[in-house]
């Protein structure tokens, strides 16, 4: 990333196994306890069963929990979005929440995410791409190419940037960051505040093969757009 948006955006993962061992006295008599069959540990938490036009980032931010701590507990891949209907256990809770519904007030309001342009993702976050990880998705754009806002937020960053072609960055005030790379054109300059939906770019490409780049960051933490989209 650039100097104008610091600290530099990567994510480190450190994988620490701790093993220890003890000494006992064996027993004259075998201790048969042990082989008993003992029930599994139930998980500390509850089961939220998915309605229409829930995302993950919407049910976490409902039960004050991480998006990171639901995905892990659900072993949800990054490839994949949550779906209508699947029960996702929701940890360290003790009660089901209902989750607000997703009427047009929602839908429009600041707050939620709308995908910065139509197309099938063609590379998910953390594809392989090169000598790095993907930390966003590659999104592949019809003929119009029109990039927009997927949420109301302050530019601050517009311009060429290594790696991503000329790019924009929104800052949405609440310590989530977006951004939009590839584009052959910028619509917007920086300092200009954006509407949700407005158009902030154009996607570059020859036709039949442009691609946008969308990030979200939380921070300086990259994390996965899927978890947020509708």
């Amino acid at each position: 990333m650039t100097s104008l948006l610091k600290p530099v955006f990567h994510i480190s993962l450190v994988l620490l196994l701790v093993f220890s061992a003890g000494c006992a006295t064996v027993p004259r008599h075998p201790d048969t306890s042990s082989t008993e069959k003992r029930p599994l540990d139930k998980p500390k938490g509850v089961y939220h069963k998915v309605s229409k036009g829930e995302t993950l980032w919407r049910i976490a931010k409902t039960y004050q929990v991480s998006v990171d701590d639901i995905t892990r507990a659900n072993n949800i891949p990054n490839v994949a979005s949550i779906e209508q209907d699947q029960l996702l256990l929701i940890p360290g809770v003790d009660a089901v929440q209902k989750i607000a519904l997703p009427t047009t007030t929602m839908i429009d309001s600041d707050t939620e995410f709308i995908w910065p342009v139509e197309g099938r993702v063609v590379s998910y976050f953390g594809d392989r791409k090169g000598a790095a990880h993907n930390s966003g998705i590659d999104i592949k754009v019809s003929d119009d190419n029109v990039i927009k806002a997927a949420r109301s937020g302050r530019v601050v960053m517009a311009d060429r940037l290594s790696g991503y072609g000329y790019a924009l960055i929104l800052d949405h005030s609440d310590g989530i960051f977006s951004v939009y790379g590839h584009n052959e054109r910028l619509l917007v300059k920086l300092g200009d505040y954006v509407q949700k939906g407005a158009k902030i770019a154009q996607a570059f490409g020859k036709s039949g093969q442009v691609y946008e780049h969308f990030e979200i960051r939380k921070g300086d933490r990259a994390e996965n757009p899927l978890h947020y989209l509708p």
